[in-house]
């Protein structure tokens, strides 16, 4: 009966999580594209915004997790780097949605395995098996095909999404280096906890400067479309939900078993995003992107046996 429950609890939180981070990904590409809503970097406020104050609330006040103090400047300079790095991936991964369709944007996404190598390597020398850098040849490669292939190719777009999946992977390469004491780790949410205030002290003065009229536009948009701040609200809701969901699905299964369902939503994700806004698929567009995912898989299969 304990396991039936378990499982049970276990299911509902993927189902929770896929639900989250898909929602999010496609209510910023409604937002952003087909709702007149064109504040990438405001959207990235907002969500920070909610993190802060819904991890304040989680960690504090209802203890989900216990909370891990900081304990020298030292530490917090290495969270704000990190909270930095993680502004620009979200930034660059909301700007790109701006420009491309939620598919090929995935379809790229899903490069950050290739990214996470090379960094690791540039920056600690740290060396894989062959067979694994192996893997990642149809990883880069599918991404090549599926640029090809895509109808609404947009540079711009895909400079700024690869921009974002990159910064993704140096931010967990560089989490990795400047946490790495036992005394100065934390886990993701806590960590989400300081990094969230000052991502949002930085995008503040971003936002005023590129985004001037952002504030009247979004006023406007409030007066014209009814719903228009409940999904602003919601989607930043998501935004948290997504990481608090990320930490509680590692938890109760594995690090492995995360990976293989971060690969599994890409794919739904695509085909929810194509039969939602009706963007254009070829079939070497479709190639590539399954070319892809089957490299991510097999280089995780590789690190796991290779290790």
């Amino acid at each position: 009966m304990a396991s039936n429950k378990q499982t049970f609890f276990i299911l509902s939180l993927v189902i929770f999580w896929y639900s989250s981070n898909i929602g999010v990904l496609l209510l910023n590409k409604f937002l952003l594209s087909n709702y007149g809503f064109r504040f990438p970097i405001f959207l990235t406020m907002c969500h920070m915004s909610a993190c802060a104050i819904l991890s304040y609330f989680s960690i504090v006040v209802f203890k989900i997790v216990p909370i891990q103090m900081l304990k020298s400047r030292s530490q917090f300079f290495k969270i704000a780097t990190l909270g930095l790095v993680f502004c620009a991936s979200v930034v660059g991964g909301n700007v790109s949605l701006r420009y491309l369709a939620v598919s090929f944007n995935q379809a790229v996404g899903a490069t950050t395995p290739f990214f996470t190598a090379l960094f690791a390597y540039l920056m600690t020398l740290k060396r894989e098996a062959w067979v694994t850098y192996a893997a990642l040849i149809p990883v880069v490669a599918g991404v090549v095909i599926a640029s090809g292939g895509e109808p609404g190719f947009h540079l711009f777009g895909f400079i700024m999404c690869i921009s974002a999946t990159a910064a993704r992977a140096f931010k967990s390469v560089l989490q990795g280096i400047l946490l790495s004491s036992e005394g100065e780790k934390l886990n993701s949410m806590n960590l989400l906890l300081y990094m969230s205030p000052i991502a949002v002290l930085a995008l503040l003065p971003v936002a005023l400067v590129m985004e001037p009229n952002v504030w009247d536009v979004t006023l406007a948009l409030g007066r014209d479309h009814k719903f228009m701040w409940l999904l602003l609200l919601l989607n930043s809701v998501m935004a948290y939900s997504a990481n608090l969901l990320n930490f509680l699905v590692t938890k109760h299964t594995s690090a492995l078993t995360l990976q293989v369902l971060g690969n599994a939503k890409g794919a739904v994700a695509v085909v929810i995003s194509i039969l939602l806004f009706r963007n254009p698929v070829t079939v070497i567009g479709i190639g590539g992107y399954t070319i892809t995912v089957l490299g991510v898989v097999a280089y995780g299969e590789a690190k796991r046996r290779y290790r």
